[in-house]
């Protein structure tokens, strides 16, 4: 059964039962109320009665004719004076019926007595008269307004109970629809990712509640998809091309070496050049396996609590170690008046790793000019930015800093293998963070690393 009808028949079986229960009980009550306010009519006649027939007053001709003007005739009313002698015994005569006979030793036991037959309501009470005299005096009649107001109740609650139900079924049908729309939505989404558009993310209009959450955790999921389909990708065509240079330049120089006897120095030339070519084989190698690495998802990688200055002064000394002659300055005056910002959780090397390649680029493209490095933050995140005052990069290579092993068409006299970047936005990626890039060319570039306080 799909949500949608379930929701509709949830909704509507259970409000359906409300609504009858709720019917019931005014209908029980609303017969309770008749029913009751009839005895007060019978109770009223029966008083009247005493004051007419047994009260020695006065105004005996004042109340009946009260009685005939404001007291309407009930249907089949009759009230009954019923002596009782001194053993408390009933004086009956031939027009008491069984059930009046019953009724009147009722009352004489209980001193005030109701009953029902059907529509016949009694209503009796003992009176002793001032001369020491007990009476039963009753009251009868039928109860005809109960038989006309329970028809037209009955009918009443009967079309109101389907009139709401039917309500309740169209209401059901506008709610399921607005519930069930950002689902059918998402599943809309899915259904047009494929391996050929794992850039698509699904649109998150749900903010603050569970398919929120849900969306954002298949967009996080998105990401990682989209980095490994990334690196194995980028790790087949670059490897293809990459790997192939040298190792084609190694078997081109041993064959020619093999063609005819050479001289001992040719031999060593040879070597040498077979011996640099591997080299670069080597480190391209470990470089696309360390790509591919970082471009799997971070649950693998130790993650402990760290601060962001003291990642960065323990990168500088890295980069002294391999720069010598930097000149990268960090801004003390960027540091939050909160010490406790600084704090983050993540993985110190991969950290270290992606700073330290930024710097890298930044003083081998400025030629080790000054290079500053300074904090921002928010609620949220913190910022590593690095400015450098280099050869910038050329707007039409923007778009490909994050391809492996690509070089921006003017860093030809500069060596480096292009793979610095792409490492670097994996390693972000892991951290749930991010890498943002402003350069102009001749000017400078500015790369911030953005990592949040929750990852």
């Amino acid at each position: 059964m799909k949500i949608r009808v379930r929701i509709i028949w949830l909704l509507s079986s259970t409000f359906a039962v409300l609504i009858l229960l709720f019917s019931t009980v005014v209908y029980v009550l609303s017969s309770n109320y008749v029913f009751n306010d009839f005895y007060d009519r019978l109770e009223t006649r029966t008083n009247t009665t005493i004051r007419i027939e047994l009260d020695h007053r006065g105004d005996k001709e004042f109340v009946r004719e009260f009685k005939q003007e404001y007291l309407e005739k009930l249907p089949d009313e009759k009230s009954i004076v019923v002596e009782v002698n001194r053993n408390n015994m009933p004086i009956l005569n031939t027009r008491q019926t069984r059930e009046d006979s019953g009724f009147i030793r009722k009352v004489i036991r209980y001193k005030t007595a109701q009953e029902r037959h059907g529509n016949l309501l009694r209503y009796g009470k003992i009176y002793v008269s001032k001369k020491g005299k007990s009476f039963v005096v009753y009251t009868s009649a039928r109860n005809m307004y109960y038989t006309k107001y329970k028809h037209y109740l009955g009918g009443l609650l009967i079309s109101m109970f389907f009139s709401a139900v039917f309500l309740i079924i169209i209401v059901s049908l506008w709610l399921s629809k607005r519930l069930i729309k950002p689902i059918t939505d998402l599943s809309t989404s899915v259904h047009h990712i494929g391996t050929e558009n794992l850039h698509f993310r699904i649109e998150n209009k749900q903010e603050g509640d569970e398919l929120g959450e849900l969306i954002q955790t298949m967009n996080n999921m998105l990401d990682r998809l989209e980095t490994s389909f990334e690196t194995q990708n980028n790790f087949i065509s670059n490897a293809s091309h990459e790997l192939n240079t040298p190792l084609t330049s190694i078997i081109g120089q041993a064959d020619l070496m093999l063609s005819k006897d050479r001289s001992v120095e040719d031999y060593k030339t040879a070597l040498n050049h077979i011996l640099e070519q591997a080299e670069k084989l080597n480190k391209k190698t470990k470089a696309l396996l360390f790509l591919a690495q970082t471009g799997f998802d971070g649950k693998k990688m130790t993650i402990e609590k760290l601060r962001i200055d003291e990642l960065i002064f323990e990168t500088i000394e890295t980069v002294n170690r391999i720069i010598p002659g930097n000149n990268i300055k960090f801004d003390f005056g960027s540091l939050p008046e909160n010490l406790d910002a600084l704090e983050i959780k993540g993985n110190s090397q991969l950290l270290q790793l992606a700073l330290s390649n930024v710097l890298l680029n930044a003083s081998k493209y400025s030629e080790n000019q000054d290079v500053r490095i300074y904090l921002t933050h928010t609620k949220e995140t913190i910022s590593i930015h690095v400015q450098d005052n280099g050869i910038g990069i050329p707007p039409q290579d923007l778009g490909h800093i994050y391809d492996p092993f690509f070089r921006a068409s003017n860093t030809n006299s500069f060596e480096g293998y292009g793979i610095g970047l792409p490492l670097t936005r994996n390693i972000m990626r892991q951290h749930k963070g991010k890498i943002i890039v402003h350069s102009e060319e001749e000017k400078g570039t500015l790369v911030s690393l953005v990592i949040p306080y929750k990852s």
